[in-house]
């Protein structure tokens, strides 16, 4: 079953020492584009939650945001970090001096600044598991709801496939008589135009007219692409570039057989087809 890109995970866990929440946003992108944003606190976690989400995920903008809470009476205190104080203090000192009427900062006006203070969980080494786990638990939650959307996905690119190969039989079924007619057109108009040409010679012409617009081939491509698509829905690896590159393939065979086109119905039967390969192209960009 297919896997759609797109795709929203919320999870909390609790316990004496406070509640952290995750929550886990999935857009399409070519590639896995990784952005986490957890709380200084636990910054060392962050080279193992980019490993956990990149064995989960092979595609997609994926957005992991970390949301820490001690409980009351839980605070580990405060951290402050002295040296991106100091640099602050400086810089401010010197753009002061270049100021006609400067407003003085104070010190809280520094702790303000990203980075300068944060708080510090009773014991980190506890809370560490905790996050991993509700990590854990919201990649499950968030690959689920990738697989619903994705089952979405795959049942409208099956019947769009259905209706392709019911395009292509028609064609197939109504072609032998439209090759009649043609032949029919391209005698009659040949022997009026070159009336001193011999019979077998106007029949050559007409050969070589009708030959060139021969769809056979291009009709069994279409089939044959269609039938490895829908190969490709059944498998649990990631298929989205492969999909993506089967429509073209598509996309292709259908323009083939609308410039062969000898028919007012056959050039409507090409322009449809060629809607329905932009609608599964559109949805396949969203495609694990």
């Amino acid at each position: 079953m297919i896997q759609s890109m797109t795709a929203f995970a919320r999870e909390e866990a609790q316990g004496d020492w406070g509640s952290v929440v995750w929550e886990l946003r999935a857009l399409n992108a070519r590639y896995l584009d990784l952005s986490v944003r957890i709380p200084e606190e636990f910054r060392s976690l962050e080279a193992e939650v980019r490993a956990m989400v990149g064995n989960c995920l092979q595609r997609g903008k994926v957005e992991c945001n970390l949301r820490f809470r001690s409980a009351p009476g839980q605070e580990g205190g405060l951290d402050a970090d002295l040296g991106l104080a100091r640099e602050l203090a400086r810089i401010s000192r010197e753009i002061d001096g270049l100021l006609y009427d400067s407003a003085r900062i104070n010190s809280m006006d520094i702790m303000r600044w990203p980075g300068v203070v944060s708080s510090r969980p009773p014991d980190v080494k506890v809370v560490h598991r905790a996050v991993l786990d509700a990590l854990a638990a919201g990649l499950v939650d968030l690959r689920a709801a990738r697989a619903r959307e994705g089952e979405k996905i795959e049942q409208m690119i099956r019947s769009r496939c259905g209706e392709i190969l019911t395009i292509v039989s028609e064609i197939r079924e109504n072609y032998p008589t439209l090759i009649a007619e043609l032949r029919a057109r391209l005698k009659k108009k040949l022997t009026g135009l070159i009336a001193e040409l011999d019979a077998g010679r106007v029949e050559q012409e007409v050969v070589l007219l009708t030959q060139k617009a021969d769809v056979a081939e291009e009709l069994d491509r279409l089939e044959a692409h269609v039938v490895e698509v829908e190969k490709m829905l059944g498998l649990s690896k990631p298929v989205g570039r492969r999909l993506d590159f089967f429509m073209q393939e598509l996309n292709r065979e259908a323009n083939t057989l609308g410039s062969k086109s000898c028919d007012l119905k056959m050039t409507q039967a090409a322009v449809d087809l060629k809607v329905l390969i932009e609608q599964m192209r559109e949805q396949i960009q969203n495609v694990e």
